[in-house]
């Protein structure tokens, strides 16, 4: 039988603590009982009304989240506010929430490492901000123009659109940093690279990355992490013979339209 507990140590031992970048918060977030068997897991991007009810209707015992289901310190847990209620509702279905966040970036298999092979790229090594390792340094099978690598991309992700800026630089040495990268284009610049494969940055980020000379692709914040939780799921089942670990389906809910 596996518990709660036996399927926390063994992700907490695959993706440790300490690659957590100092300001994270994230771990074993919401468990009322660790001792319990689990049976069914539900991996997530995100803890939300619809994963939650998702993982309800699935039977699951446990959610799996890359982005930390609670983040800012709570003053209380009550059905006044959406935290409360996600919890509340969490432990009466008695299911548990493991989140992995900045470790499952910087981890080996984690969130780059999977984006870095679902674009086709070979990686060659890591980058990042403040001593936090956490992109990925990698190249192309091939050098190509900026509009044909943005369409691997999109193909690649599904998803409906990028934002890029060219700074008219063939795409041979890329810098892949899944989710929020607005911080990080110039670590990825000074690390070698002449593109940046993100999910989001701000409108004045993209043109000063621009201006200094890199090509950046924006390709969704969603789109760009979600590859890891097909990883997730793997590993556990390979792990634990009597546990299915099933991806949510839910789209992304940030919509383009």
């Amino acid at each position: 039988m596996t518990t709660i507990k036996d399927l926390y140590n063994y992700l907490d031992t695959a993706y440790p603590a300490a690659l957590s970048c100092a300001w994270d918060n994230d771990g074993l977030m919401c468990c009322g009982n660790s001792d319990r068997e689990v049976r069914r897991v539900l991996c997530a991007l995100d803890v939300t009304e619809k994963t939650i009810a998702e993982a309800i209707d699935l039977g699951c015992d446990c959610m799996i989240s890359h982005h930390p289901m609670i983040f800012k310190k709570m003053a209380a847990v009550n059905d006044g506010d959406f935290h409360g209620r996600r919890i509340i509702d969490l432990l009466s279905h008695g299911i548990t929430v493991m989140s992995f966040h900045t470790r499952l970036d910087a981890a080996v298999g984690g969130v780059n490492d999977v984006l870095c092979e679902k674009l086709g790229l070979t990686v060659t090594g890591t980058f990042g901000t403040d001593g936090e390792e956490i992109g990925r340094m990698a190249v192309c099978d091939t050098e190509m123009n900026l509009q044909t690598f943005c369409t691997r991309v999109k193909t690649a992700l599904g998803t409906p659109c990028v934002h890029a800026v060219s700074a008219k630089r063939p795409v041979c040495r890329i810098a892949v940093l899944g989710g929020d990268g607005k911080d990080d284009w110039e670590a990825a610049l000074a690390a070698g690279a002449d593109t940046y494969v993100t999910g989001t940055m701000s409108y004045n980020t993209l043109l000063d990355a621009k201006a200094a000379g890199l090509n950046v692709i924006a390709a969704g914040h969603f789109f760009t992490e979600r590859p890891v939780m097909d990883a997730v799921a793997k590993m556990i089942t390979d792990a634990f013979s009597d546990v299915e670990a099933v991806v949510s389906e839910v789209p992304c809910e940030v919509l383009t339209v």
